[in-house]
């Protein structure tokens, strides 16, 4: 089995409506798509007739990547976490200690991870550097520049 992986419900809602998407929708188009260029003729020459069925393979991949995922995923009671260390799900506010910014990030599961919207992954450096930490600690998390310090100023659930 693959690697457990914690998710909120939205996160898992995310997961399985992307994989019912892939499976009712596209893989009968991937379908239709090779039953129309095999209607073409001659497959041996047919470069729409190999795309599709590359297409397929590549569809069929993911579904395969999804429910692998979904099989080892685990939904998070958050009520249950302790708001006193930094967790998946927590969101942390950090302060660099050498030019003094200020940053707040989520930590989520990797398929959850959006940087833009301050979502960063446990797996990430910084997540896996944080993890533990409580407010007032500092978290040394290696860049490939060398070290970087951050206090932590403040630890939350949403």
């Amino acid at each position: 089995m693959g690697k457990v992986s914690y998710y909120t419900a939205e996160g898992l809602k995310k997961l399985r409506d992307e994989l019912n998407q892939l499976k009712d929708v596209e893989r009968p188009k991937a379908s239709q798509a090779i039953a129309e260029a095999r209607d073409k003729g001659d497959l041996s020459e047919n470069a729409e007739y190999d795309a599709a069925k590359e297409a397929q393979g590549m569809l069929e991949m993911r579904i395969s990547k999804l429910e692998e995922t979904l099989a080892g995923a685990r939904l998070i009671d958050e009520s249950q976490l302790d708001t006193s260390k930094v967790l998946v799900h927590s969101t942390v506010k950090i302060k660099n200690q050498v030019n003094g910014a200020e940053m707040t990030y989520k930590l989520v599961a990797q398929s959850e991870a959006d940087l833009k919207t301050g979502k960063i992954s446990v797996d990430s450096p910084i997540g896996k550097g944080l993890l533990g930490k409580q407010v007032g600690d500092v978290a040394e998390i290696q860049v490939p520049n060398g070290t970087v310090k951050f206090d932590v100023i403040e630890i939350k659930r949403d």
